[in-house]
């Protein structure tokens, strides 16, 4: 099931506030742009961000995601008529034959058992055209990043649009590599409080590459985050002929 922050409605429209600063989605336009891609796949569309850029690119885009108060969000947005937007996952797909598959954040990271992590790449490869590829970032193990997030990396106040100031307190509540858990609170100015709680798998870069070859990807191109560096990996991989 989808984590409250994209699942509850209320928290729903507080994720693009909360998440402003989307420079990181450069690198996938860019990376469309370089494989010559008319047709895209978001996996784990969210509120459609990166599918309405793509959009503006003149793509056709479809975007996926299992939560639909997120995706009553990006229809809610200019343009989202554009975009055909799907509620489901990756193993649900229709027949598709997209030539790029996108996975933008930690969306790579919410599968946290080797069989779900398999059958959502099987579904991407499923959904290519020949010679298709998949772009995703993964946060490198090695960087510890819930180091920064305990120490404080987190949390803060945004004025919301329609509903004031909102207040979000952040924890990291375990960690047991592979996974790790962590905990959001957000108060509302009548004071309800409602909270969101996530895990996270970290993948090494061989893990990594062993899945995807294991779903039938081959591995092309290992990048650096350009928003994150030395601390993500970016994975370019090509449906295997």
């Amino acid at each position: 099931m989808p984590d409250a922050i994209f699942a509850d409605p209320r928290l729903a429209r507080l994720y693009d506030v909360f998440d402003d600063d989307r420079s990181d989605l450069d690198l996938y336009r860019g990376v469309a742009r370089e494989v010559g891609a008319r047709r895209v796949l978001d996996v784990g569309c969210g509120t459609g961000t990166l599918a309405l850029l793509l959009a503006d690119d003149g793509l056709a885009v479809t975007g996926v995601d299992p939560a639909a108060a997120s995706l009553d969000v990006a229809r809610a947005k200019p343009g989202a008529d554009r975009v055909t937007w799907l509620r489901g996952y990756a193993t649900t797909l229709p027949p598709l034959a997209v030539d790029l598959a996108t996975m933008t954040g930690n969306v790579a990271q919410v599968f946290l058992g080797d069989a779900d992590w398999s059958a959502a790449l099987r579904g991407i490869r499923g959904a290519l055209a020949p010679g298709g590829h998949l772009v995703l970032e993964t946060r490198r193990p090695e960087a510890r990043a819930w180091e920064d997030w305990a120490a404080g990396d987190g949390g803060g106040a945004r004025d919301v649009p329609g509903v004031g100031r909102v207040e979000e307190s952040f924890e990291v509540t375990e960690v047991s590599q592979p996974l790790v858990s962590f905990r959001s609170v957000f108060r509302f100015p009548d004071g309800t409080e409602v909270a969101s709680s996530s895990t996270l798998r970290f993948r090494s870069l061989d893990e990594m590459r062993a899945s995807l070859a294991g779903a039938g990807f081959d591995v092309v191109d290992v990048r650096d985050a350009p928003d994150r560096p030395g601390r993500e990996h970016v994975v370019l991989a090509r449906a295997a002929a």
